[in-house]
């Protein structure tokens, strides 16, 4: 069990003894590495890995840990999906059993979600162990997370800006004795312009051989370069991608349409991928509402996650759609970083990223740790540009994604009257400044529904389900009746 004051400075043992300390870990020559233990790894975090399904080291994981083993401060670069988490965990947790102390550990992220994930991890690695962690994040009431802290954690799994909130105001709390600095999605951090944040945070931290740090990023920018130089202390970098690196086993596809069906031909998408999980990305907050309201009169079973939402219907978004409750997700690129989701199969660009490292990102949310997935990019005739430059970017130019085009717009009499409800309703929720109002209503400004509301139901009152081969039944039918009475269309 993790306690304080397990052993002495003098008595702390050498868990790295398996690892060949005249190797060069960052050639990444372990290729051939089939277990964690002979990475180093002690058998109690074997044995976690093992109770959460980690059977083999993946090849970011192979690279990075023997040199944190060792002691080396490490640059960790690789592409979405190939277990970054795993790769610092478990030398943290390894170092922890060493010599135990609280408030061993801080872990950075960007977004809320994916601190969220982090801090399952550490927990279901150190279930056995005692380990004791907690996730401070915005949008959660400060006060519960400063009893959480005043009992001194293990680990403190955080986003920069509310760290540093805790450092500045809640008494009694302090990182200057934390022996590991943790960044993860290093390159997100920095262009969400969290570096004011991290540097208070470096200025807190011990410095030099007191302090080890672990940085991790999909790619290598300018500005992780510049943190590189500031916070590590010679450093191994670790590269398991290219810059620019989309999974192997995904299949990338485009679809050329025009701009003023954009909705017909995403309907027609998800109906031809009736059965799996999807997740759709959008540009902003509003497009994402939209389209959530839009699919469900269409029958869908969407959700949207964006910005906006308060963090327990962020939270509670992302659930339903892990859980398999709802099969589509509308999200911006706050769903893009670092989140695992092992069950999407396919990934849809509603909107194309301005910057090519946002695309890398966005279609990594499917096909992970060598599952195949699917990416389907939408591109209007004001994207074209954008576009190219992504191919370039990729270096390959992408087959397109075969439509029945009569059958597109079969749907555009149906569609077109489920972009007028949905346009009124988001109307009312934001005149209503997202509150229900005087009739009981499906749903919230925030993308949620009771499951017993009016949303995503036809006239006769059944729930409609994209599953169910919307198209097959061909038709216009099923149109609303009683405008004002919130009614929705029939199936496709």
């Amino acid at each position: 069990m993790v306690t304080n004051g397990q052993k002495k400075d003098g008595e702390e043992q050498n868990t790295h003894s398996d690892v060949d300390l005249d190797s060069d870990p960052a050639k990444g020559g372990e290729d051939d590495v089939q277990t964690f233990e002979a990475l180093g790894v002690v058998k109690p975090l074997c044995e976690a890995c093992a109770a959460i399904g980690w059977t083999k080291p993946t090849g970011i994981q192979q690279q990075a840990i023997p040199a944190a083993l060792q002691g080396r401060d490490v640059i960790g670069l690789a592409e979405t999906g190939s277990g970054k988490t795993g790769a610092f965990a478990l030398p943290v947790l390894q170092a922890l059993l060493a010599k135990p102390q609280r408030l061993f550990a801080v872990v950075l992220a960007p977004t809320r979600e994916l601190a969220f994930q982090i801090h399952e991890v550490f927990e279901a690695l150190g279930a056995s162990i005692g380990l004791k962690s907690c996730c401070v994040v915005g949008g959660v009431d400060m006060m519960t997370q400063a009893i959480a802290l005043a009992r001194k954690p293990h680990v403190v799994v955080a986003t920069p800006g509310r760290l540093v909130d805790h450092l500045e105001n809640t008494k009694g709390f302090h990182i200057r004795e934390a022996r590991f600095l943790v960044l993860d999605e290093a390159d997100r951090m920095l262009s969400m312009d969290f570096e004011e944040e991290i540097n208070k945070i470096l200025a807190i931290m011990p410095t030099g051989k007191h302090r080890r740090t672990l940085l991790f990023s999909a790619t290598m920018t300018s500005k992780v370069a510049k943190l590189q130089r500031a916070s590590l202390t010679d450093p191994v970098k670790v590269e398991a991608s290219d810059k620019f690196t989309t999974p192997r086993t995904l299949v990338q596809q485009y679809l050329f349409i025009p701009a003023k069906y954009k909705d017909c031909y995403l309907a027609y998408a998800l109906n031809e991928a009736a059965g799996q999980t999807i997740l759709v990305f959008v540009a902003t907050c509003n497009n994402a509402q939209r389209l959530a309201l839009l699919l469900r009169n269409l029958g869908f079973g969407a959700i949207c996650l964006h910005g906006q939402m308060t963090q327990p219907k962020r939270l509670g978004a992302l659930h339903k759609f892990k859980s398999g409750q709802r099969s589509i997700l509308i999200a911006t690129d706050v769903a893009s970083r670092g989140l695992d989701i092992p069950a999407v199969d396919l990934v849809i660009n509603f909107d194309i990223p301005s910057y090519g490292k946002d695309y890398i990102h966005r279609v990594g949310r499917t096909a992970r740790a060598g599952r195949a997935g699917r990416s389907i990019a939408m591109v209007t005739q004001y994207d074209v540009e954008v576009y190219q430059r992504l191919e370039a970017l990729l270096g390959t130019k992408l087959p397109e994604y075969k439509t029945d085009e009569e059958t597109v717009l079969i749907l555009l009499e149906r569609v077109s009257e489920a972009q007028r409800i949905a346009a009124r309703e988001l109307r009312e929720l934001t005149l209503g400044g997202g509150k229900k109002g005087g009739r009981k209503r499906g749903r919230d400004g925030e993308g949620d529904e009771d499951e017993g509301g009016e949303g995503g139901r036809e006239a006769g009152g059944k729930p409609l389900k994209a599953g169910q081969g919307a198209l097959k039944r061909g038709g216009g039918r099923g149109r609303t009746r009683g405008r004002g009475q919130g009614r929705r269309p029939g199936r496709f």
